[in-house]
């Protein structure tokens, strides 16, 4: 079983970079998203809610990720939780059964900065994107799935994004086994990860043997 950690910026392009191993893998792959994984904040009053920095390393569980990454390669069935940005909570009533499988990709952009998940990854990958260009999903993304509006987006862009990047996430890069310039749309790199990734499971297969 291998562990696969895809880190990079918001709007880097690590979805797609996710999709593309996960089609050309079929059937061997499981995704763990760091987004599930958010601390729960019901208790907190709505106006509070608005305020949590969702790019810093202390808004996200690492205890209960960490745990459940072990779990699944310990051959076990975990209850992955389900997170809600729009009420900045945890499902108290539903959750996602995740099976094991060979892959295990661990994908967020702050996965690098927490050592105990590092040291749980077989291979690290870091998706790299021009800033413009992150910026421009960053703001659709934000429009459709965040209800927020364009000059929200670009607020929240300029006062929290960018910020927790340059001090998080950009740093983070220097744990990567394997760096993807060019975002999702590296075709020839992704190429190159898979193969990767086989010939990682096929000696893995070996030993057993």
């Amino acid at each position: 079983m291998l562990v696969i950690g895809i880190a990079g910026g918001s709007g880097s392009g690590k979805t797609t970079v996710v999709k593309a191993i996960t089609r050309q893998l079929t059937g061997r792959v499981v995704v763990i998203p760091q987004d599930s994984y958010y601390k729960d904040s019901s208790h907190l009053p709505p106006e509070e809610r608005q305020k949590i920095n969702f790019d810093h390393p202390d808004a996200i569980d690492w205890r209960l990720l960490c745990q459940q990454i072990r779990e699944l390669k310990q051959g076990r069935t975990i209850e992955q939780p389900v997170y809600s940005y729009i009420t900045c909570s945890r499902s108290k009533t539903e959750t996602v059964t995740v099976e094991p499988a060979e892959v295990i990709i661990v994908e967020g952009i702050l996965i690098f900065t927490h050592k105990e998940l590092r040291d749980q990854m077989n291979i690290k990958i870091f998706v790299d994107a021009d800033s413009d260009d992150r910026l421009m999903r960053i703001i659709v993304r934000d429009m459709e799935e965040r209800g927020r509006t364009i000059e929200m987006a670009i607020d929240h862009y300029q006062d929290t994004v960018k910020p927790m990047h340059l001090q998080f996430i950009e740093p983070s890069k220097r744990y990567a086994d394997i760096i993807i310039p060019q975002g999702g749309h590296n075709k020839v790199a992704i190429d190159v990860i898979t193969t990767t990734i086989e010939e990682a499971l096929h000696n893995l297969e070996k030993k057993k043997k």
